[in-house]
């Protein structure tokens, strides 16, 4: 896979699969622009390492809720190296509770942050790659929004409107040689799972073909994959990364 040059922008990249992304691309000869929320220590982490790959990288502080500050983290990436060639989506927050006991900020959180924080910066790169008449665009969904998850009302709606918001762009942006496609991961190793119960996880294991966690590298090898030229033919999919959790 040949990347090196091009420019990517990676939301939510201070830690899991964020971070493994920016760094696979960043392995690759990729510039990436980092994103974290204001606060955010981790990313600074991430941006040494990327700079000691020898690529250029970018740091914005923004919450990709708010349209203005998801518009900031693209016209960086324009600023800063000329272009966007890669956007992933990976920006995601949980708020679990069961629907009865769930609150209205709880929903409005998760909604907010995983699916209107992906329409905000998929809405400002298609200026961009529009122009360009080339893109890539990788959303990070989860198995949670194709088989919903109980307890995750509000993030398996919001992950299957991931779902549905990839495939409708990956038609309205196809003709100007944009691919749009998502990820669905499983279990995946991270602190977003590291909180789960070993009862629970035992649970998950049992629906688990492959007999273990998946890694965030697992994640980010098939974002390479497809950011890739050998990928250019392939749009509007849900790819699972999940040990055959989901079939």
């Amino acid at each position: 896979m040949d990347l090196k040059g091009k420019t990517a922008v990676v939301t939510g990249s201070g830690r899991g699969i964020g971070r493994a992304v920016a760094l696979k691309l960043a392995d690759l000869g990729v510039n990436v622009v980092l994103n974290a929320t204001q606060g955010s220590r981790t990313v600074d982490e991430v941006e040494k390492g990327i700079s000691a790959r020898g690529v250029g990288c970018a740091v914005v502080r923004a919450d990709v809720r708010n349209t203005a500050e998801a518009e900031k983290i693209i016209q960086t990436a324009v600023e800063r190296f000329g272009r966007v060639d890669i956007l992933v989506n990976n920006a995601g927050i949980t708020r679990d509770n069961l629907i009865i006991r769930m609150s209205e900020q709880e929903w409005d959180d998760v909604l907010d942050t995983n699916l209107k924080g992906t329409f905000n910066c998929i809405k400002a790169v298609s200026r961009i790659m529009l122009k360009q008449k080339s893109g890539r665009i990788i959303n990070i969904t989860s198995v949670s929004g194709i088989v919903g998850a109980a307890g995750q009302a509000n993030y398996s709606s919001s992950k299957a409107g991931v779902i549905g918001l990839t495939k409708a762009c990956a038609k309205e942006l196809a003709s100007r040689g944009i691919t749009v496609n998502a990820l669905a991961p499983g279990l995946i190793d991270t602190d977003m799972t590291k909180v789960l119960s070993g009862e629970i996880k035992e649970e998950y294991m049992r629906n688990i073909p492959l007999k273990r966690l998946g890694t965030p590298e697992d994640v980010a090898n098939a974002v390479a994959f497809l950011a890739s030229d050998e990928a250019g033919y392939i749009t509007g999919q849900i790819i699972n990364i999940d040990g055959g959790m989901v079939m």
